[in-house]
């Protein structure tokens, strides 16, 4: 005989099974009278007009990424060989003199490159939410990051730190290139030329512009330009009647450093001449690497001195410690751009020439027609 529980059990097991074969069922029922969706029937192309086949050169073809302007110096500029704060670390690496003129390619104008963020508060919040620019600026910072602190102090071992050797001659006027503008306090006590650009100092004289951003490199820059190791030049300068002059600038981009040259001033002032005292700037913002890479600025240790022409054109540049005959040519090139100013008339009242950008020659040339 068959108990309850065993009676039990077995309607439970045949319940369970119905339940299961109904659910399967069901399903099957439900995919089998599923109407099949309308399908779209692609137009097919005739067999008398093939698709003509890829061409081999196409298959190959890479789009090529967009260069940057500092890459494109980086890898093909009067200085691309010389050693950096950044990129592959340098074993050798010896001097050679500029083949080639260095400098931005667009003409100075003052207020460029103060460093200070002119952007109203729409600019901002347009900016801070431009995936783009956040992606920019994430380069930046990567590449900032990633810069050895020691490499421009390693690279002082390449000679004391020479990036490159002065030209044996001047660069064609016509064939230089610009010096930036730089924004920076001067030594001057009145408001306004407290705080001034380099642009309108330069212009309408021959300037002998030095920039260094350490005692080191100062000391390297007076090798040029200092009465004890360099008289003849201090001579011609003052007989120029203030047409030739000596601009001194000094970087300093470490807010703290900036603060202790600010603080010591007044011992600034008394080693430079009171004449002097507007032609030292001191630059705390607005050297970008655009900059440093167009000029050759490309060891902060290391001092550096330029021949700025009237028109603010980079004739003539040196670094670090004055060697063989590169002070001869300093003096040279300074009594060379004296005679060119007094063949084009230049005096106190000077007109800016500024080169036009070729896309503008083209619309003044058709607007003429």
């Amino acid at each position: 005989m068959l108990s309850r529980a065993t009676i039990r059990a077995r309607s439970t097991a045949g319940a369970c099974l119905l339940c299961q074969w109904r659910s399967f069922s069901v399903s099957y029922q439900r995919l089998a009278n599923k109407t099949p969706s309308p399908q779209t029937t692609k137009p097919s192309t005739p067999a008398s007009t093939p698709a003509p086949a890829p061409d081999a050169a196409s298959k190959d073809a890479v789009p090529a990424a967009a260069v940057s302007p500092i890459d494109a110096l980086r890898e093909s500029g009067p200085l691309a060989n010389a050693p950096r704060a950044y990129g592959k670390a340098l074993d050798t690496f010896t001097p050679t003199h500029l083949s080639r003129p260095i400098g931005m390619h667009n003409p100075p104008n003052p207020g460029e490159n103060t460093g200070i963020d002119t952007r109203t508060l729409q600019q901002k919040r347009d900016d801070f939410v431009n995936y783009e620019k956040h992606l920019k600026k994430r380069e930046m910072l990567k590449s900032k990051i990633s810069r050895p602190y020691f490499r421009d102090w390693r690279n002082m071992q390449f000679h004391k730190g020479k990036t490159f050797l002065a030209p044996p001659r001047l660069f064609k006027a016509d064939l230089s290139l610009y010096f930036p503008n730089l924004h920076g306090r001067t030594l001057a006590k009145d408001g306004a030329a407290k705080v001034a650009d380099t642009t309108p100092l330069l212009e309408g004289h021959c300037s002998v512009v030095t920039v260094f951003s350490s005692m080191w490199a100062e000391n390297q820059v007076r090798t040029f330009v200092s009465p004890e190791a360099n008289p003849v030049l201090q001579s011609v300068l003052k007989q120029s009647g203030g047409r030739a002059q000596l601009v001194q600038v000094n970087i300093e981009e470490d807010a703290m450093k900036a603060w202790l040259v600010r603080l010591f001033m007044g011992s600034l002032r008394k080693k430079v001449d009171e004449d002097d005292w507007k032609r030292y700037f001191l630059v705390t913002s607005g050297i970008t690497d655009e900059i440093r890479e167009s000029i050759g600025l490309l060891n902060s240790k290391v001092g550096y001195t330029y021949l700025v022409d009237h028109n603010c054109r980079v004739r003539w540049a040196g670094s670090g410690d004055a060697e063989g005959d590169e002070k001869e040519g300093l003096i040279k090139g300074v009594q060379r751009i004296l005679d060119e100013m007094t063949k084009e008339g230049v005096g106190k009242n000077y007109v800016r020439k500024t080169a036009a950008v070729p896309e503008l020659k083209a619309e003044g040339a058709g607007a003429a027609q």
